[in-house]
Parts: structure tokens; C-alpha cells; sequence
């Protein structure tokens, strides 16, 4: 059992904040807040642990761990590479693939990549990362790629969901291999998520822009063979544009066309939609992630979050990968997304951009235990230290957390009730070999 006490305010959902101190068992929430609460319907084991440990949380806001819904984990190896910055699409796809192939995309980068990504993630207070991995080179070891990212997560103690993702891949290939992957990473598995909710697997094309109708027909065919979770991207400005172009169509109408607008579906960016497509998302029962950190800097607008999540659309947040966003910090996009939301529309509260990048989040991969601390939920929780100078002043610590101090990072995070940074310092990892490793494999 883990307790953590002294806490300021505790933030149960995106609507829920209470005092106390908060109850992990067996990796679920027993308990919160000092008031009398009803967990008989609970998930917690007859027998929980005997063990106890107590965290304090003085002087610190608790929130439910974060998850960042779309990352593309390998480019963490990838930041800043001179012609990938305020260069258009059709520049940056070639220069990224040269540095793909000038390191070598095998199982032994995909590791060193993911524990950077991972780690970075973690020690930002994100405890769920969902990796589309999207750079598959001819006669790859793809089951050995997807194994070694999920080793990655494994050993550091991050929630992964790792995403057999194509681009421009041929159509039978990318099937049969996300088929071992399934396989190999999570064979039987209900829904593709592992007994012990820490691996999960899904599929995705990365767009109509990449992928044709027969990659995005195999492909749905395997989720339903094993009740995968399906995501792609759509509508950022260029995948319009080409869709226009090789189509004479829009994205939607060609996912609707190819059975991905549905409950199951989850659409990265969204920046150039209409009302009349909006409705139409909402309809199909589609979730949708903000990926403000990409789209901003590479010029594909901004998704207009007030009036997807008026019409009913659960939206998430992701950072996207460090090809062109830099970063896995998703607090900090979270910040962009409340200071860009109103050039799109009407502005967004912390609460509502804290909550798409928890339960927001967690909807579209299907994980309704993750992104709440409500009893029964997994025990994923960040510690937020908001008693220096970064908050002086601040009269909504809540708030304040997204408004104030863009690279915090939380003082603890818990992982399915286990402590896996302490102190601001991973518990399963070492940073500087994590760098040190990243150095010797790219030379950066």
C-alpha cells in the first residue's frame, strides 16, 4: 500500500479536486480526500499488500498521470536536425529519411530511442505514452523494433501502447508484420492491452496522404482480428492538400469511405476541418488528439479544440515526435494549447486542457481505468512541487500548474502504485546513461 499525504489539493478528474491523503493498493486507487467514499465496486484484490510506504506531498498539487495519446518516440534521436525546421513537408519527410538511414533503424535504436523518449516523458509526469512508430526500412526485424521499445517502458516502468504505424509501407507487409507484432507483444490479450495494463498495441496508417485504401483495409482487418484500437492523422494543412490532389476529396470523406471514422478510430491534429466535418467526427463516435507542439511549428494550424469538444469529441493531447516538436514535455504543450486556443476560437480553461491530457487522452486509447484517480483507477499519479518561486504569487495552484513554470517537473511519479520517480530522480534509470547511449548510437 502507498499513501500519499499532505498534499494541497488533490485533482481527481478535469471536475474533482478534494484535500487528504490519497491510497494506493495492489496498483489501484482504494481511496481519497478525508470524506467517507463507496469503493465496493472497486477493483481492489481481497488480499492487497502488506507492504507500506508513505509519500509526502507538502507543499504539492497531485494529479492523475498524465498520457500523451501520439508520440513518435524514435524521433527523440532525431531533434533539431538542421532543414527540418521552418521548411515545408515535402522538405522535411526526405531529410528525416536520410538520417533514418544514415543511423540504421533496427531493434538496438528503437531501444535507445524509446528510453530517452520514455524517460524524458517520465520525469515530466507522463506515465502513458502512445508510440506511432511510423519508419519501417525493407526487410526489417519489425517484431524485434516493436519488442525492444516495449523493453524500454518495461525497465523504466512507463505505460506503453506501441502503434504498428505505416507510411508509404506496402500494404501486405505492414499487415503481416503488425500481425507478428500482435502476436509476439500481446497474443490474447483483450483489446491488445496486457494483463497488467502496461502494454498495449494498436495500428495505424499515418494518413490518406501516405497510405492507400488497401493498407488502411489490412490493416483495420488485423485490429479486428485481435480488437485493436485504430489511429492515424488527418487534416493537418498538407494532408488536405494532397488528398485534394490526388483524390479530388478530403481526408474524412476518404477514411469515412474506408471504414475509419468510428468509435474505435482516433485522429491526430484535425487543424483544417469544417463545422460540417466536425459534426460528422462526432457522429462516428471518433476520438481526436491536439498535437499544438507539431502543428504550430510546422505550419499546419491549429485544431479548433472548443468546438470539437462542444460537439462531444473526447480529445487528448499528444506532443508528437522530436522530428518537429523537440520535446516530450506534454505540460508544456498543454500551456500552448490554452495560450494558441483562442486564435481558433473561445480560449480553454486548465482544467479542460489538464483533463484532455489525462482522461482525454486515455478515451481515445480505450483505457478508461488511466487519466482519473477516482477509486478503482489505475494508481498513476505525478506529485507537483508548487511551493517555490515558479508559483509565488499564484492564486489557482491548479491552474498554475499549467500556467506557470512550462518545464516543471513533478517531484514524484507513481506507475500502477509503484514509484518510479522519486525526488525528481528515476528510479529505474540512470539519465546519463540513457544520454550517453544516445550519443554513442547517433553521435549527437
Amino acid at each position: 500500500m502507498l499513501t500519499i499525504t499532505g498534499a494541497d489539493a488533490i485533482v481527481i478528474d478535469e471536475n474533482t479536486e478534494t484535500t487528504g491523503d490519497l491510497s494506493l493498493v495492489d496498483g489501484v486507487v482504494a481511496e481519497f480526500g478525508r470524506a467517507d467514499v463507496d469503493i465496493s465496486d472497486t477493483r481492489i484484490p481481497d488480499s492487497p499488500t502488506l507492504d507500506t510506504e508513505t509519500l509526502d506531498a507538502s507543499g504539492c498539487i497531485v494529479t492523475p498521470g498524465l498520457v500523451n495519446a501520439h508520440h513518435h518516440l524514435l524521433q527523440s534521436a532525431f531533434r533539431t536536425l538542421p532543414g527540418t525546421r521552418g521548411v515545408p513537408m515535402a522538405d522535411w519527410l526526405p531529410t528525416m529519411a536520410a538520417a533514418y538511414s544514415a543511423a540504421g533503424v533496427d531493434p538496438e535504436l528503437c531501444h535507445v530511442a524509446a528510453s530517452a523518449g520514455l524517460a524524458e516523458s517520465l520525469l515530466s509526469g507522463v506515465t502513458t505514452v502512445a508510440d506511432h512508430h511510423l519508419t519501417w526500412p525493407a526487410g526489417c526485424d519489425s517484431v524485434g523494433m516493436a519488442r525492444a521499445t516495449a523493453d524500454a517502458a518495461r525497465a523504466l516502468g512507463a505505460r506503453l501502447v506501441f502503434v504498428r504505424g505505416s507510411a508509404r509501407d506496402d500494404p501486405e507487409v505492414a499487415a503481416a508484420s503488425a500481425e507478428a507484432i500482435a502476436e509476439a507483444l500481446v497474443a490474447g490479450a483483450r483489446g491488445g492491452v496486457s494483463a497488467d495494463g502496461m502494454l498495449q498495441f494498436a495500428v495505424g496508417p499515418a494518413g490518406v496522404h501516405s497510405d492507400s485504401a488497401e493498407t488502411f483495409r489490412l490493416l483495420g482487418e488485423v485490429a479486428e482480428r485481435h480488437g485493436l484500437r485504430r489511429r492515424t492523422q488527418s487534416n493537418e494543412q498538407v494532408d488536405v492538400a494532397i488528398a485534394l490532389e490526388r483524390f479530388g476529396r478530403r481526408p474524412l470523406d476518404l477514411l469515412a469511405e474506408w471504414g475509419w471514422l468510428a468509435p474505435d478510430v482516433t485522429l491526430a491534429h484535425l487543424c483544417d476541418v469544417t463545422p460540417a466535418e466536425i459534426a460528422r467526427v462526432a457522429a462516428s463516435g471518433a476520438s481526436a488528439t491536439h498535437a499544438p507542439g507539431c502543428d504550430v511549428p510546422m505550419g499546419w494550424g491549429i485544431a479548433p479544440v472548443a468546438a470539437l469538444r462542444g460537439a462531444g469529441i473526447a480529445v487528448g493531447l499528444g506532443t508528437s515526435g522530436g522530428g518537429s516538436n523537440d520535446a516530450g514535455h506534454l505540460l508544456a504543450d498543454a500551456r500552448l494549447a490554452m495560450q494558441i486556443a483562442a486564435l481558433v476560437g473561445p480560449p480553454l480553461a486548465a482544467r479542460e486542457v489538464l483533463g484532455m491530457a489525462t482522461a482525454g487522452s486515455a478515451a481515445g486509447l480505450g483505457r478508461p481505468e488511466l487519466g482519473h484517480l477516482r477509486p478503482g483507477a489505475a494508481a498513476d499519479v505525478c506529485v507537483w512541487d508548487v511551493s517555490g518561486v515558479a508559483d509565488a504569487g499564484i492564486a489557482d495552484p491548479v491552474a498554475g500548474l499549467l500556467w506557470g513554470s512550462p518545464g516543471r517537473r513533478p517531484r514524484h511519479v507513481v506507475v500502477g502504485g509503484r514509484v518510479v520517480v522519486r525526488d525528481g530522480v528515476l528510479v529505474s534509470g540512470d539519465e546519463r546513461a540513457i544520454t550517453r547511449r544516445m550519443r554513442e548510437r547517433v553521435g549527437r
